[in-house]
């Protein structure tokens, strides 16, 4: 009897002890650090304005959209996913010069209305932007003439930035392609 009561202190006191080390080892955990904008050479923060042409074809031999899903009925009915890599350029005109690619993912979201969720990198190819991205994500609404969408994210010059940009068509030609205009605010270092 005594050594069995001796057996559930020493039992207690080795749980207490476990315990307390895991206490301990929770608290000593660090995953994260403060730090200083001057750190990762971030300077004052600028608001820049962008203004580009989004070439997409969308029919012929070498489409830059693609349905990937969805139903058959069009290209534009609920549940649609299609996937872009779009040239970026500095005019509507398709042959002018090319300042990079619009990368990404539009899904038909909305039951009611023409409207995607429209997840989109802009990835800039020349100029002081070279190596530089924009990442895009929020609904487009395709049926209303000024659309606005968040811009969430950069990298390369627009590290840490956010912003906004507004779109709209420019020129639509059926089974063929659609050249958008886009007007981006960006907030970055």
């Amino acid at each position: 009897m005594v050594v069995h009561s001796i057996s559930r202190y020493l039992l207690i006191i080795l749980s207490l002890f476990l315990f307390s080390l895991v206490i301990i080892e929770c608290k000593s955990i660090k995953f994260s650090t403060s730090l200083s904008p001057k750190s990762l050479d971030l300077k004052i923060e600028k608001l820049t304005h962008l203004h580009f042409y989004l070439q997409a074809i969308i029919g012929g031999d070498h489409p830059s959209e693609v349905k990937v899903a969805g139903p058959n009925t069009s290209f534009i009915a609920f549940g649609t996913l299609e996937v872009e890599d779009d040239n970026l350029t500095v005019s509507p005109d398709v042959n002018s010069m090319t300042i990079g690619r619009a990368q990404g993912i539009l899904a038909s979201a909305d039951q009611n209305e023409l409207a995607y969720l429209n997840v989109l990198i802009f990835e800039f190819t020349k100029g002081v932007y070279a190596n530089s991205t924009l990442s895009l994500l929020g609904r487009n609404q395709i049926d209303v003439p000024n659309r606005e969408i968040p811009i969430v994210g950069g990298s390369g010059v627009f590290r840490l930035s956010r912003g906004f940009a507004i779109t709209s068509r420019i020129r639509f030609i059926p089974n063929s392609s659609v050249v958008l205009v886009f007007g981006c605010y960006v907030l970055h270092y």
